[in-house]
């Protein structure tokens, strides 16, 4: 069955899925300036192209101005963020790739040696041959004409020629901190209930103190805004399965459905109704 959300308006965002293609979700965005974001990040790869004016873009702890032809890529669990430059008009397409789908083409193309994702040292390019691939596979994936091999053909070629076009290289390996990562899965594997402070510093075994500084520097948020965001990926999933909106505020752990609106709009910059479609 294939999905994309109704042009309802034209400034509304644009959502296309196909559950043929379970892989990769795209959207676009007209009027930049109707969205903003709150800093946040998705557990699969993002990859966006700047399709006309220019705007702010925030990745972990860096600021770059982008503008049209500009491709920018978000690694599972980067923080970022994308915004207008005061009310200047700029539009946008990003696609989202499962990791687990990207990995896998990373091992057929002999890019990584292990099963882990190979992450991209990359954050933006204004390669030519890159925007105009993403552009062309976007174009592809939306049309209702095209068929299922066309568009999975079309998806690997891209990718394909992304890996072998930026080769990552290995980055800097973090120090590992297994108090806070025992942190992040406590948050991730309870997001959907009330969490307290004290149960994840116990959790971790850290004081309250040090979490709330050490795990900011380590993940690029608060562990509040961590879990609001892993609510938001929580409630994604829900919606995609076609749940009432209303089930699902209550089922991803907020109080009520204005505060989902609201937290939805922050990351997402749409509704959940328009993302459910």
């Amino acid at each position: 069955m294939k999905h994309a959300v109704a042009k309802n308006a034209d400034q509304a965002p644009r959502f296309w899925r196909d559950d043929a293609l379970p892989f990769i979700e795209a959207r676009a965005i007209a009027d930049g300036r109707e969205v903003c974001y709150t800093r946040h990040a998705h557990e699969h790869f993002s990859i966006g192209a700047i399709t006309a004016g220019r705007s702010t873009y925030l990745h972990e702890q860096s600021a770059f101005e982008v503008s049209v032809g500009t491709v920018v890529l978000m690694n599972p669990g980067d923080v970022h963020a994308c915004n207008p430059i005061e009310d200047q008009p700029w539009s946008y397409l990003m696609l989202y790739v499962d990791t687990p789908w990207l990995t896998d083409l990373q091992h057929q193309l002999g890019f990584s040696d292990d099963a882990a994702f190979r992450r991209f040292s990359v954050t933006h390019t204004r390669d030519a041959s890159l925007f105009a691939g993403l552009a062309g596979l976007y174009e592809v994936l939306v049309d209702p004409q095209q068929d299922v091999l066309r568009k999975h053909s079309v998806a690997v070629e891209f990718f394909t020629d992304l890996q072998q076009r930026l080769n990552p290289i290995e980055p800097p390996l973090r120090e590992p901190n297994f108090k806070l990562e025992r942190a992040a899965d406590y948050i991730r594997d309870h997001c959907t209930q009330t969490l307290k402070l004290e149960d994840i510093c116990e959790a971790a075994q850290l004081s309250p103190s040090y979490l709330i500084r050490a795990f900011k520097q380590h993940y690029g948020m608060t562990p509040h805004a961590f879990l609001v965001n892993r609510r938001i990926q929580f409630a994604q999933d829900q919606l995609r399965s076609g749940k009432l909106i209303a089930d699902v505020a209550l089922e991803a752990g907020f109080a009520d459905q204005a505060h989902f609106q609201r937290a939805f709009k922050q990351h997402l910059a749409a509704t959940p109704g328009q993302y459910r479609g």
